[in-house]
């Protein structure tokens, strides 16, 4: 089997000479659908090592080598995928990576299953199992989580639309020929594109919000300034002397008011009818 840095080898000459997908290396295992894989770390199970890969492809059949005696991993097995091109992009793209600090060794392999091993795929009864497992905790936490209330419902924010780079990326990965040898490199060069554009989408969100806070925070100061402001115009007019003569004129009217009344003579407080009968009187001692 080859070594990570001749794959890598390999892989960068056939792209920079532009080799078609019949002359690539990868045809010699045209006729093996299964990939080896070394260097995992020995608390991965069956099925960390189906979700892992199973980004590249369906995976069908593992087999994680185990120790007889203590039953514990040996850090290796062998994967067969559904479509043998899922073995291409398998041993071109995780090969090398690391996982949980060791890194792995991906690559073609013809794999003939032992005698002991069941002769149908696993992968389905393994990834079942798992399934009804995950089942049985979802169910536990969705009773236990608490309902949204509605306030937080409200305060989620709506989805982000969806940006060009990333409508173009998805048309890359359906549209394109994959039996283009640089489709991969296509792809990974978009996905650059894709994050530059999601951290511009993000700074443009975040300035757009502080000029937002901006504003409010300068109204709420303008409508402070203007109420404060009215509130001492009043204070004025209130301590103007126009103001506090008028109040000064009103209370000494109010005050010399009651004396004029009581200061008031006895023939000016007579009515109309006593007038009439003075009158009267002053006429008859004439006549007479």
């Amino acid at each position: 089997m080859n070594s990570i840095k001749s794959v890598q080898a390999l892989n960068k000459r056939e792209l920079e000479n532009a080799v078609p997908p019949e002359a690539s290396w990868h045809a010699d295992y045209r006729d093996t659908a299964y990939i080896y894989i070394g260097g995992l770390p020995f608390d991965l199970s069956e099925g960390d090592i189906v979700t892992i890969f199973s980004q590249y492809g369906e995976p069908v059949h593992v087999n994680l080598v185990r120790d007889k005696e203590t039953g514990k991993s040996r850090g290796f097995a062998f994967l067969k995928y559904e479509d043998q091109r899922s073995t291409d992009l398998a041993v071109d793209n995780l090969g090398g990576t690391t996982v949980m600090g060791r890194m792995l060794r991906v690559d073609h392999t013809r794999y003939k299953r032992r005698d002991d091993e069941e002769e149908g795929d696993n992968v389905a009864r393994l990834m079942g199992d798992a399934a009804i497992d995950n089942s049985k905790e979802d169910d536990e936490a969705r009773h236990s989580r608490r309902r949204p209330r509605i306030e937080d419902k409200e305060r989620e924010e709506p989805p982000r639309p969806l940006l060009k780079e990333e409508k173009e990326l998805q048309e890359l990965i359906v549209n394109h020929d994959d039996e283009d040898p640089m489709k991969e490199f296509l792809i990974d060069e978009k996905k650059e594109e894709v994050a530059q554009a999601i951290a511009r989408y993000e700074s443009e969100k975040k300035r757009s919000s502080r000029r937002r806070d901006d504003s409010r925070e300068r109204s709420g100061r303008h409508h402070r300034r203007h109420r404060s402001r009215s509130r001492e115009r009043r204070h004025r007019d209130d301590r103007s002397p126009d103001r506090e003569k008028r109040s000064r004129r009103r209370s000494t009217e109010r005050e010399d008011r009651p004396r004029r009344d009581r200061h008031r003579t006895p023939e000016r407080s007579r009515s109309p009818a006593s007038r009439r009968h003075r009158n009267d009187r002053d006429r008859h001692e004439r006549r007479r």
